[in-house]
């Protein structure tokens, strides 16, 4: 099971992407990006390892064909 230690609230996700909460929100809405929601009190939640993949591919050039960069699994 996954613990909520695993996770990043959408401020702490933010900054550790380099770009602001709304923006952040904005990818999640338009399903850019995937969000978990806390099961109590509903807010997003995002994985640092999903984080990481997003990382990784907004460093690679812009014509590879792998290029998943802000695409949900």
């Amino acid at each position: 099971m996954t613990k909520l230690n695993d996770f990043l609230r959408v401020s702490d996700a933010a900054e550790y992407l380099g770009v602001s909460p709304n923006t952040l929100r904005n990818w999640e809405n338009a399903g850019k990006i995937v969000a978990h929601r806390h099961p109590v009190n509903g807010y997003r939640l995002f994985k640092q390892e999903e984080l990481d993949e997003v990382l990784t591919a907004a460093q690679r050039p812009s014509g590879d064909s792998n290029d998943r960069a802000l695409k949900p699994r």
